[in-house]
């Protein structure tokens, strides 16, 4: 059945070319339990500038069933604070919710040590748009925000009647609810009074990445004359002061410090600035930075004006030309999939966070990112359409990745508070060089990057001991690279045997194309092509489940399975609760058996052939079949398939049908019937976590009629949702998709013929040459016929090694 549900939404006509009046910010942030952020998106919904440095919001506690407000948002939280710092779509553990002020509108019975004796719940719902956030607490207090890059300015609209003071509390961080190995902490601090403020550091550690401490420094001014007492207090958890008895001591002079430097256990230190009875509106504007408090007392320039809206209207034009302008949709008069598709775009550039110049380490002349969180949720799709759409942060983050390595020996998985941490599955910072090598991304030094991939194929990192799997690094590099190297497979020694057994030979695959170019010896490329045929070695032809044969299985040295089910057998529709101890992460055996995309020919080869294979992929769209959980508590399984709407390694499934001849109609169908089910624009539109613009980058590529290979300069082929879409990807040049024939209502969705580049086109996939060739076209034409067009080539597998085994 075709679902149309989208077609039923309101249509108005509104000739525009703001984009930004599509993004809606609260999209993502609930779950499935309303009111409550239990399995939502966790997306930001605070003001920013495309991969902002700053990206200013409100911090709230968790109550009723939200998790970890790991954005600093939840939609049931009481306030505790505005802070500049955050992540946006994140699962795991929160990091930041540093760098804040507090408006308070009373002294009594406030311990400014404990953010829950002054937490504010909110009056009505929060109010958001590009470039700005506003809430109004109980206390009366109207707040707006607004961002540049590295500087946040905030707007309080106090009461006529009451005290007037903002808190600035150095020791503030998001609180950790349900992972408390990764919960944060402060480490040290400053602040020193100025004439017009405030500057200072706060130096902090933990989080989701379980990283060290760093240093963020800050510089603030008010607009308006304030007195300000600075104070301290014992090192305490700032949500739990007054259940030890602490309380704050104010202090004399122009600055305190928790400290001497290094500590880690200073006294906690902040200021409370009050002002005068008749001051109804105080703004202040807050600059950061990683390198100093003249720096970041410099970044204050990037915001002139205390208007806000002048900030706001500067910002969203950044993002108008930047980002939401890059894929023009025209004469579309459907706000709901326009509101979807836009949202989704600006979820894609909120992370990794621009640092270029702010690293506190090393600066080697070229880009900087900091909160890549996390390649193993990134390297799918958004990095496919970053590159294609937005180069110089494509750019910036394989300079990035590359610098990592160059300075810290290890690329990074996962990078926050420039650490480290933490490695899911691969070494995937592999597949993003890859990618981009493949795709001809200029400006990157290949020599360079090639020496890194070959340190993750090579060297097995140092095992930090990580509590939730003690067998290997999740730090950095493959942690079971020993196993690797002997059996060419992983073995359940290690944690996530099948997952990672997955991810490696698609890292050896990514090693093999940049071999193939960039290295001198023969046999190299060759090498590592094999290698990437390991997960040949863990599929074992006799495991069933649901009527069929051969699956990835977690396999020992000597060929035996490990059960994993109480009857003593093994079951691929399993894996407990799929999390860092189990045989395979956040994805069923099921799911992860799909997962080579550089070898569909083996693979469909070991299922049966192409009837096979499409009944096999029939089965994973099935509801009712997934009966177990997936990650923690089961937060990051939706709906009841096998495959899993909300989770990266599903993501490609759907499209599959494209490398069987004259299937690609089926792949269109579950593309609409994925989104039509589990995406919307309320504010639980999104199948689980955002995953730092992971799921809504899987969106946009839906909705523009093509999917990325990844790893390859290859592109699915689906069909367009829009009737003319024109795609800016740089250096002048435009892709322009239109669909003629297009009716969502009516059923006439599938393609019936394609042109590429004016030529007639029998193949499911395209080249990413044949896409960016000058002003590529692709004419659409769509029916409600199911039609078998595409009788050409299927699809390539470059890295087709079919093992003897």
């Amino acid at each position: 059945m075709i679902l149309v549900s989208l077609a039923a939404s309101i249509v108005v006509s509104k000739a525009t070319t703001n984009y930004s009046d599509y993004v809606d910010l609260f999209i993502g942030t609930e779950g499935t339990v309303p009111g409550t952020s239990y399995n939502g998106g966790n997306v930001f919904p605070g003001a920013s500038m495309p991969f902002g440095a700053v990206k200013i919001g409100i911090d709230t506690t968790e109550f009723n069933s939200s998790t970890d407000a790991n954005a600093g948002y939840t939609p049931d939280g009481n306030v505790t604070s505005i802070s500049l710092l955050h992540e946006s779509g994140t699962g795991g553990a929160p990091k930041y919710g540093v760098v804040s002020q507090m408006p308070l509108t009373t002294l009594q019975n406030v311990n400014l040590l404990d953010n829950m004796t002054y937490a504010q719940p909110r009056v009505g719902h929060d109010s958001a748009g590009v470039g700005w956030y506003s809430t109004k607490l109980a206390s009366g207090v109207v707040i707006r925000m607004a961002a540049c890059m590295h500087t946040g300015i905030v707007e309080y609209t106090f009461p006529d009647k009451g005290e007037k003071h903002v808190l600035v509390d150095v020791s503030h961080y998001l609180p950790t609810q349900d992972d408390h190995l990764a919960s944060q902490f402060y480490s040290n601090g400053r602040v020193e009074l100025t004439k017009e403020g405030y500057r200072g550091w706060g130096t902090w550690r933990g989080g989701w990445n379980q990283g060290p401490d760093y240093t963020v420094y800050f510089c603030a001014v008010f607009d308006q004359s304030a007195t300000g007492r600075l104070f301290r207090g014992p090192y305490t958890d700032p949500y739990w002061a007054n259940f030890t008895g602490a309380s704050p001591t104010y202090v004399n002079g122009s600055s305190v410090q928790g400290g001497v430097a290094g500590s880690q256990f200073a006294d906690r230190v902040g200021a409370i600035f009050e002002f005068p009875g008749n001051a109804s509106m105080v703004k202040s504007k807050v600059g950061v930075s990683w390198i100093s408090e003249d720096r970041a007392c410099e970044f204050l320039g990037e915001i002139k004006s205390w208007d806000l809206n002048e900030t706001i209207t500067k910002t969203k034009e950044v993002w108008e030309d930047d980002v939401l302008s890059k894929i023009q949709v025209k004469g579309e008069k459907n706000t709901t999939r326009l509101t979807m598709f836009y949202t989704a775009l600006y979820h894609t550039a909120l992370l990794p966070s621009n640092r270029t110049g702010e690293s506190p380490y090393w600066d080697d002349g070229g880009g900087y990112v900091d909160d890549i969180y996390t390649i193993w949720d990134t390297f799918r799709c958004w990095f496919s359409l970053t590159l294609l759409i937005n180069r110089p942060i494509a750019t910036d983050l394989v300079q990035t990745v590359i610098s990592v390595w160059r300075h810290e020996r290890f690329m990074p998985d996962g990078r926050s508070g420039n650490y480290n941490g933490r490695v899911q599955g691969g070494s995937n910072a592999d597949n993003v060089l890859a990618d981009a090598y493949v795709k001809h991304l200029p400006g990157i030094n290949w020599t360079a990057a090639y020496q890194a991939a070959l340190t993750d194929a090579e060297v097995v990192p140092y095992n930090n001991f990580d509590p939730t799997d003690l067998t290997g690094s999740t730090k950095e590099g493959r942690g079971a690279l020993p196993d690797w190297l002997k059996y060419g497979f992983v073995t359940p020694a290690y944690a996530r045997s099948v997952s990672r057994t997955v991810e490696y030979s698609l890292n050896d695959f990514a090693v093999a194309q940049l071999a193939a170019g960039l290295d001198r010896h023969p046999g190299v490329a060759q090498k590592y092509l094999e290698r990437a045929a390991g997960w040949q070695r863990i599929w074992n032809r006799n495991v069933t489940s649901l009527g069929y044969s051969g699956f990835l299985a977690p396999t020992w040295p000597n060929g035996s399975v490990q059960a994993n089910s109480p009857n003593g057998t093994y079951d691929p529709g399993t894996c407990g609760g799929c999390e860092w101890d189990a045989i395979a992460y956040e994805a069923l055996p099921w799911e992860y058996s799909w997962t080579v995309p550089f070898d569909m020919r083996t693979l469909i080869s070991l299922i049966g052939g192409a009837n096979a294979t499409e009944a096999r992929l029939d089965t994973m769209f099935v509801p009712g079949l997934r009966t177990g959980t997936v990650g923690s508590g089961g937060i990051n399984g939706i709906g009841t398939t096998l495959f899993n709407p909300g989770n990266e390694p599903s993501f490609a499934t759907p499209f599959l049908y494209n490398y069987l001849p004259g299937r690609q109609w089926k792949s269109v169908l579950r593309s609409r019937q994925t989104v039509d089910l589990y995406y919307n624009t309320g504010p639980s539109g999104l199948p689980g976590n955002s995953d730092a613009g992971a799921v809504d980058s899987w969106l946009v590529w839906n909705m523009l009629g093509l999917y990325p290979v990844v790893t390859q300069p290859v592109y699915l082929i689906l069909a367009p949702w829009f009737d003319d879409i024109t795609m800016n990807i740089g250096d002048g040049k435009t892709i322009h998709i239109t669909a003629k024939g297009l009716d969502v209502a009516n059923g006439s969705i599938f393609v019936q013929s394609l042109k590429v580049n004016g030529v007639g086109w029998k193949k499911s996939w395209l080249t990413h040459d044949e896409l960016v060739k000058g002003n590529a076209t692709l004419e659409f034409v769509l029916g409600v016929n199911q039609t078998g067009w595409d009788i050409g080539d299927i699809p390539p597998s470059p890295g087709h090694v079919q093992l003897k085994l």
